[in-house]
């Protein structure tokens, strides 16, 4: 893994480390996240990250309206209220947690899952860190927002824009595809003021792809590293690893998250999003030595 690719941040700098990979827990501040973790108690959703830093995550990703395309759309005042309680609260939730030792960033970070500019431009002075935009950045607000208050962006691969089904896109080379949106969309982002070192790239698993889509991007990952930014994997409990295990439930699918982790920090992935932030830290804390090759 390349050391000197870089997530800068309003609040730090932050070089993504050889040792391991970052572990990015998600936090659901909703009634209708697809694996069942979601709760609209501020109380229970700081609780739920205050333990995913004791268990090491470097990055809480917090998210207000779940990704589900069979549920409708919250509000934009609706997402902001639910947010904002969170966000105002979590730099003491830092400042009062375990520090976890195999924790790879010195401070953890606050990421916001969100892809409306009206949330984006109201959470913004709060402190974050990372806007995750699962929109595939239709256009260049999102990246304008973040070149203005010094927050990095995720940039998803996709199509359409969000809350909407798109199981029926079909690919005659999900990989080129990939290749030609990511060029474009940095392109994007820098003509809008945001620089090239506050850019994470996701492959958006599972997001207008079909099984052989995604399997090939955990076989060919690290093509990606041709733009020289941070990936960011998805893998946690996806409708992939279900196909392939047979298994329906997806908080039953931790297993082949595990695998899925494996998987990709062998082909340079930088970020790993997960609900079990234990499993993910342990699985990469156990091949980190499995990896280091001695010379003879």
């Amino acid at each position: 893994m390349n050391s000197q690719r870089r997530l800068d941040t309003p609040s730090q700098t932050v070089f993504l480390p050889a040792r391991r990979p970052l572990v990015m827990g998600i936090v659901n501040i909703n009634d209708d996240s697809f694996s069942g973790d979601g709760t609209l108690d501020i109380e229970g959703a700081l609780a739920q990250a205050r333990q995913m830093i004791a268990d090491g995550a470097d990055i809480i990703d917090v998210g207000a309206e779940s990704a589900r395309t069979n549920r409708e759309a919250i509000s934009i005042d609706e997402e902001i209220r639910r947010l904002r309680p969170f966000l105002e609260r979590f730099p003491v939730l830092v400042a009062t947690s375990h520090q976890d030792s195999r924790r790879a960033l010195d401070t953890p970070l606050v990421s916001v899952n969100t892809w409306r500019p009206q949330v984006i431009e109201a959470m913004l002075p709060m402190g974050v860190d990372l806007v995750n935009d699962i929109s595939g950045l239709p256009d260049p607000k999102n990246a304008a927002l973040c070149a203005e208050h010094g927050a990095a962006l995720l940039i998803m691969h996709t199509v359409g824009l969000p809350k909407i089904p798109h199981t029926h896109q079909r690919w005659e080379n999900v990989l080129e595809a990939m290749e030609v949106f990511f060029e474009e969309k940095i392109a994007l982002a820098e003509s809008a003021g945001l620089e090239l070192d506050r850019i994470i790239l996701d492959p958006g698993i599972d997001f207008a792809k079909q099984r052989e889509d995604n399997l090939a991007i955990y076989r060919y990952l690290d093509r990606f590293q041709k733009f020289g930014r941070p990936i960011l994997l998805p893998v946690s409990r996806k409708t992939v690893i279900g196909e392939v295990l047979g298994i329906a439930s997806p908080v039953d699918r931790d297993a082949g998250t595990a695998a899925c982790v494996v998987r990709g920090a062998r082909l340079g992935a930088d970020i790993f999003r997960v609900h079990n932030v234990a499993a993910a830290v342990q699985a990469l804390e156990t091949i980190a030595p499995l990896c280091v090759s001695s010379e003879t």
